[in-house]
């Protein structure tokens, strides 16, 4: 098995998608194949993430398996704090527990240091 990455984004905000798949294709060949694809999918596409609708097309088109959200089993919480190693709950369990699951938005989380306003406090409009 062989595996595949898509990076989407800049330093401060990025996505990335895993792929797999059985024969190796060549660094350069897979470059070929995902720009040939965004050219011709890049203007119009039903996916979240450009790299969605690539990894997408790769699986229809070309033997890849998009490693997605969908196809996880388990998640594990790891640290070297014994209270923050957890089992994460899926989104079936999510959709159980009528949680956020399905939801037609996306969190973010940003790091603002204090003081942005010229003050020890941080506004955000």
């Amino acid at each position: 098995m062989y595996f595949y990455e898509l990076h989407e984004g800049d330093d401060d905000l990025y996505s990335d998608v895993i792929l797999a798949r059985e024969d190796e294709v060549s660094p350069e060949d897979f470059f070929d194949l995902v720009q040939s694809i965004r050219r011709r999918i890049q203007d119009d596409f039903a996916e979240d993430t450009l790299i969605e609708a690539i990894a997408v097309e790769l699986e229809r088109e070309h033997d890849f398996i998009f490693v997605s959200d969908e196809r996880i089993v388990a998640a594990v919480n790891v640290s070297t704090e014994e209270d923050d190693n957890f089992l994460i709950a899926t989104e079936d369990e999510f959709e159980a527990m009528g949680g956020l699951a399905g939801a037609d938005y996306r969190g973010v989380f940003v790091d603002i240091p204090a003081g942005t306003n010229g003050d020890d406090s941080t506004r955000l409009n």
